[in-house]
């Protein structure tokens, strides 16, 4: 069985295939594609219509091209179900915010809540109040320390983006017979627990090579806080042979602070998966020459599978009767050669 088919089992045909199209990388209003507004499988299975659902869903304020993606994803999804019921709540500025819009959505008793906290360990609270009110939560992305206060949770591999962009970046210096390489990142918000194992797994496959990274300089998943972060970074570094920025929206202020001081002689990595992104590794016209996947597909996931819990249902390829408790989705490595098949996946 092909990777795509497997997908297309796993998750009921829409729940990655939905993995979308959205306008621009730092855009937070797209129109929906086709490959969104189709639910599951044709062939029937888990697409058929089921009792009706309603589903609570909160996540950050869309202020980033990922973050939008994962709303308008997980928005499209509830659309393609005629049996569920989208019931959105702002999540304000910070956790204690969402977790106040969250606790007036657990009184309106919806049937399942897919959430993204703004941090997995202050809304931990949540997802138990939330499970002991007996709601299922699905978490999405930003996980809870506590597996009682989730039901299900997916979230892309941290640590494989990581593994899977040191991997790319030995890969090449070898190629190029590289010696003593000097090795930049830049990361997102490090206070994050994602961004911790992103870090550590690109730490990690160094190792495992013999070397290591030269400077770090963390970012906060903007623009802005990327430019800042690699102009400080290549004012540290007067020769770099290979750099690993975590975030393609943050990305756009990386390569804006490469191309004010000219240097092009190391290559860069990006992370995410960003439509821009993917048009510029195509193109080959900067230093970024591949990206690691951490698709916003995996909102239209939650919302497919948060139906499936909601209605008692398990997944229609799997012998067990009920949704699994965890999933991870696999990292995959983007590049000029692959970019023109994952471009309709570009948020």
């Amino acid at each position: 069985m092909t990777q795509h088919s497997r997908r297309r089992l796993l998750f009921g045909g829409a729940a990655v295939g939905a993995g979308v199209l959205l306008a621009g990388c730092t855009s937070n209003e797209s129109t929906p594609t086709e490959a969104q507004t189709k639910a599951a499988d044709p062939a029937g299975g888990n697409s058929e219509p089921g009792k009706r659902v309603v589903v609570g869903f909160s996540a950050p304020a869309a202020d980033h091209g990922w973050i939008a993606a994962i709303t308008n994803n997980a928005k499209a999804q509830a659309a393609a179900y005629s049996d569920v019921e989208f019931k959105s709540v702002e999540a304000g500025a910070d956790a204690a915010a969402q977790r106040a819009a969250l606790s007036t959505l657990i009184s309106q008793k919806p049937d399942v809540i897919v959430l993204l906290p703004h941090d997995g360990k202050e809304l931990n609270a949540f997802g138990l109040e939330a499970m002991n009110a007996g709601i299922p939560v699905v978490n999405l992305d930003r996980a809870f320390p506590d597996p009682r206060a989730y039901r299900c949770q997916i979230k892309g591999d941290n640590y494989g983006m990581g593994v899977a962009a040191a991997t790319y970046i030995v890969e090449q210096l070898k190629a190029r017979n590289v010696s003593n390489p000097v090795i930049g990142e830049i990361p997102g918000i490090d206070s994050l627990e994602l961004t911790q194992e992103r870090s550590k797994g690109f730490a990690d496959t160094l190792a495992a090579n013999g070397l290591r990274v030269a400077n770090r300089r963390p970012a906060e998943f903007t623009v802005d806080s990327g430019q800042q972060a690699a102009t400080q970074l290549l004012q540290a570094l007067p020769k770099l042979d290979a750099l690993w920025n975590h975030d393609d929206d943050q990305g756009i202020g990386v390569l804006a602070a490469v191309n004010q001081t000219g240097r092009k002689e190391f290559f860069m990595v990006g992370g995410a998966g960003s439509k821009k992104a993917m048009e510029d590794i195509q193109a080959d016209n900067t230093v970024l020459k591949a990206t690691v996947t951490y698709s916003p597909s995996m909102a239209s996931s939650a919302v497919s599978l948060a139906r499936l819990i909601a209605q008692g249902r398990g997944m229609s390829d799997l012998v067990e009767l009920q949704v699994p408790k965890e999933i991870i989705l696999a990292s995959e490595t983007i590049t000029k050669e692959n970019a023109g098949d994952y471009l309709k996946l570009g948020f």
